[in-house]
């Protein structure tokens, strides 16, 4: 399962200051796949893949130390009524979400989107979101 953390760094006790990912580590066990990061002076987010099965402990835990978790259950969503499956999403995409099944038609692994945001942009018909 993949959670959204979103920090603050502002204060000396904000939890961004903190290694808060390696301390839920040690203490739960369980082991993360940090997918993309963005920290900077000020802030971060961070994605991470879990497994599903330890979704609620770690969630609870990262939320104990005050950083905010949102899971999300499909990070890219298609609308098939706007996608006339050109493609540009493919070329893109450095996970590898996109892909023409037997018929040509546009194929979403959304299990695989680390929320780059660069299928969204490249889509001439704005079918493609960022779902939460």
């Amino acid at each position: 399962m993949k959670l959204l953390l979103t920090f603050s760094r502002k204060g000396k006790a904000d939890p961004g200051r903190e290694p808060v990912i390696a301390r839920v580590v040690k203490e739960t066990g369980v082991l993360v796949n940090v997918e993309k990061a963005n920290i900077d002076s000020m802030a971060g987010e961070v994605l991470i893949d879990i497994p599903d099965a330890d979704a609620d402990l770690v969630r609870r835990r990262l939320e104990e130390m005050g950083v905010a978790v949102r899971v999300m259950e499909n990070a890219v969503a298609l609308d098939e009524a706007e996608c006339v499956d050109c493609g540009a999403c493919i070329s893109v995409c450095p996970q590898e979400v996109f892909s023409f099944d037997e018929e040509w038609r546009l194929r979403v692994r959304s299990e695989r989107c680390v929320l780059c945001g660069k299928c969204i942009q490249a889509c001439p018909h704005g079918a493609l979101s960022q779902q939460g």
